[in-house]
């Protein structure tokens, strides 16, 4: 009271005002966070909205941030499924909703909106599943079309695109030419990201085929496959109306630099287009099957928020208010007027600049006939399914009619293998009782002695004799360790655990809330146990067909492209750099220069590097294939569409990216040996091969066995490289080793319990390699 009495009332008052504002709104600030994956002009208009936004609501801060598609939902499911954490907001493609709502990640939101806010947006951007509004769309469509080039199209005297598929094949051909007549296409009619499963829906849908059928299952292996099939090798072998090889950065660069008349590209792209074309841009509905008298109808889909489970309270009203704005007319036509998208808001469709606009009407139209992609988590499944058996016929390698097939059998197999945990029940949990009882005891028992040995061997002898000088050291260095030691658990030995029980968990899509464990079936399914033992259930099997069952799944063969990746790569990286760091060992003119130039490809980022190779290695266009046909006279390889000259690709990469690190580990090495020894050896006559012999490789072997041991591991492990020269996998997932696949296995198909027990096989199989080498090399030993 005294202190307070010494204070001037109106000094106090002021004071007491100032503090319940700051703590008012202290309170109230609220700060969201969206992930999105707008392109980079969305991304402007966002944040230009989003700064009218907080003028508007200062007691709101939106932090936005950008992921790539796959990595949002990878990244998203992640965070909100394994941790309950995440972002308030995500926006991304309405294809998200099946996974996210079987994770029961994302908020039902027809509770969080009012009707009257509902009922201003586009039926169409109600993204309804299992009777629940999960989403709403600020752009209706995201889908494809056909650009064209109206300069390239004059040229060839043709004044309109192709209306029909016999068309879009006659002018094509008017549109494909060789200017020089070297032989080598300049530019092509048409180009499309065809090597991808959803760029080729649109011709699937002209012959009367889609992906599901009346019930929801797979509908792939029919008529409308063979010959949706057989047309697009007619565009390629055929007409030759579009390259041997296309993805989608050389359709989008070929396209761009007018080197392609038309290409099929989704909304997301148009305005890129129009800015490079200019008054020659031009957009037309994909043409119609005059066979069968259906449009090539491309997956039309929504764009729009999802709201994570977790938000409530005061973040929720915060995530209402900020919906609402971001989908009102203004905001609405800010984006539409720009990108050239459908907008979902009412008013805003109906606003002169939308129903004025040439391009937004063609999009109209064509999501008009397009078709909803489905919703349902399967549908990733089936386009995993389809990849395989449509790259393996564009490769040459089987017919149409088998590749429908394959495709439908790989689509039943990968549905059940996403719905895994579906089925289980109490019965199978009784029938895993007593191997889970004894993983529960093990585990104590781990946990137990490793207590025990903590005790015993550590906190006693370091607490024993307290005041000397030696136990005084001890302590203080274990307290400068400390910090480093509670970080190696929380990102080494606790996911490392966490990983090991998962493996014996039946975590999937369906069960990563309330997954149990099941004992030793992910271990049983990584080896193909579980096949042989069906098979062997079956009354006329025998025990080779139960083996060969066994055999037939995916690790083994695998397993033997992971061995071959890493004793190719290891060996070349090794040779070369060695071979390299001999010569930086003498005495060269401008040896500076060439030992930077040489480490160049270890320093560059992988994924430049990587990039570079593909482009390099394209058929059509790399500078490989002009080099062996202008020095060599050799007819252009398929190095990426072909899976052997894939897996070869890969490897040749990853060399160039290896080499450097074993050179300069052997060129510090080699520096180490005393000049005297190889004098002597000279005084003795022993001749250049003997002294790299008895001398240079006895005295590399202390410090080349551990850097070989850690090039394996890393290769075995590299992922990078094969993920980005090969697209994933491609051709048809034959350039995947182990640590790819596995990927694959955890984030396509959401196997957490059989992707955690594949990598706890991998590190198993790294771990006792590296031991064995590491002894049987005596790495370890004095060499002097």
């Amino acid at each position: 009271m005294r202190i307070i009495e010494r204070i001037p009332w109106k000094r106090a008052a002021f004071a007491a005002a100032v503090c319940i504002a700051f703590c008012g709104t202290a309170r109230a600030q609220v700060n969201l966070h969206l992930w999105h994956q707008m392109r980079p002009d969305a991304r402007e208009i966002l944040k230009e909205r989003i700064r009218v936004f907080e003028k508007l609501h200062p007691g709101i801060t939106v932090m936005q941030l950008y992921k790539e598609n796959e990595e949002l939902r990878v990244g998203y499911q992640a965070a909100a499924a394994f941790t309950g954490g995440g972002p308030e907001l995500v926006y991304g493609p309405s294809d998200f909703v099946g996974a996210f709502e079987s994770m029961h990640i994302i908020k039902p939101l027809e509770d969080v909106f009012p009707k009257a806010m509902l009922d201003q947006l586009d039926v169409k951007a109600h993204t309804v599943y299992r009777g629940h509004l999960y989403q709403i769309g600020d752009e209706i469509g995201n889908h494809l079309a056909l650009i064209w080039n109206k300069r390239l199209f004059r040229q060839a005297g043709l004044d309109r695109a192709p209306k029909t598929l016999d068309e879009l094949v006659s002018f094509g051909k008017k549109l494909t030419l060789d200017r020089n007549g070297d032989g080598v296409t300049d530019q092509y009619g048409l180009v499309w990201n065809y090597t991808e499963p959803f760029f080729f829906i649109p011709f699937y849908t002209s012959f009367g085929g889609w992906v599901m059928d009346d019930k929801g299952a797979p509908a792939l292996d029919n008529t409308a496959s063979v010959r949706a099939f057989d047309y697009v090798l007619g565009l390629r072998d055929r007409a030759r109306i579009i390259p041997r090889e296309c993805d989608y950065e050389i359709a989008d660069s070929k396209f761009t630099e007018a080197r392609a008349a038309m290409i099929i590209n989704g909304s997301w792209a148009w305005s890129k287009y129009m800015e490079a074309l200019g008054a020659d841009f031009g957009i037309a509905m994909l043409p119609m099957n005059e066979e069968t008298g259906l449009w090539a109808a491309p997956m039309v889909s929504s764009k729009g928020y999802f709201v994570n489970t977790s938000v409530e309270g005061a973040t929720l009203d915060a995530v209402r208010t900020f919906v609402t704005f971001m989908l009102s007319p203004e905001t609405q036509l800010a984006f539409a007027t720009k990108l050239k998208t459908i907008p979902s808001n009412l008013a805003a469709q109906r606003d002169p600049l939308v129903l004025g606009d040439p391009v937004i009407a063609v999009s109209i139209e064509q999501a008009r006939v397009g078709k909803a992609m489905p919703l349902v988590p399967e549908m990733r499944a089936i386009w995993d399914a389809m990849r395989p058996p449509y790259q393996n016929l564009l490769g040459g390698n089987i017919t149409a009619a088998k590749a429908a097939r394959e495709q439908q059998r790989l689509a039943l197999q990968k549905i059940g293998e996403l719905n895994e945990g579906k089925d289980d029940n109490e019965e199978t949990a009784r029938g895993n009782a007593l191997v889970v009882g004894i993983i529960y005891i093990l585990g104590a028992l781990i946990a137990l002695v490793a207590l025990v040995l903590l005790v015993t061997r550590f906190l006693v002898p370091l607490f024993r004799n307290a005041k000397t000088l030696d136990s005084g050291n001890a302590r203080f260095a274990v307290m400068m360790i400390l910090p480093a030691a509670v970080l190696m658990f929380g990102v080494v030995v606790y996911p490392f655990f966490y990983n090991l029980v998962i493996s014996l968990s039946n975590m999937s899509m369906l069960t990563v809330n309330s997954w149990s464990i099941i004992g030793f079936d992910q271990y049983g399914k990584v080896f193909g146990i579980d096949r042989f033992l069906d098979t062997m259930a079956k009354p006329d099997a025998s025990v080779w067909m139960a083996f060969g069952q066994m055999f037939s799944t995916e690790f083994y063969g695998v397993f033997v492209k992971t061995i071959i990746w890493t004793v190719v790569n290891v060996f070349f990286h090794v040779t070369i750099g060695v071979f390299l760091a001999m010569l930086l060992n003498r005495k060269l003119p401008g040896k500076s220069l060439f030992r930077i130039l040489l480490i160049l490809p270890w320093a560059v980022p992988q994924y430049i590097t990587a990039l570079t190779w593909r482009g390099m290695l394209n058929t059509d266009s790399g500078a490989i294939n002009a080099i062996l046909k202008q020095v060599f006279s050799i007819a252009p390889l398929p190095w990426l569409t072909d899976s052997t000259l894939a897996f070869v690709s890969v490897i040749m990469t990853n060399i160039w990216l290896g080499f450097p690190f074993m050179m300069l580990i052997a060129l510090g090495g080699l520096q180490s040996i005393p000049r005297e020894l190889y004098e002597a050896a000279e005084i003795d006559g022993a001749s250049a091969w003997q002294q790299f012999r008895t001398i240079t490789v006895p005295l590399l072997k202390p410090v080349m066995i551990p850097a070989i041991t850690l090039g394996i591991v890393w290769t075995f492990n590299s992922i990078n490289v094969v993920w980005l020269v090969s697209n994933g996998g491609q051709p048809a997932d034959q350039t995947h080793i182990l640590v790819s696949y596995v990927y694959r296995a955890a984030f396509n198909l959401y196997r957490y319990g059989y992707a955690a027990a594949f990598s706890f096989v991998i590190f198993l199989i790294l771990a006792l390699f590296s031991i064995t080498f590491m002894r049987r090399s005596s790495a370890t030993e004095n060499v002097y």
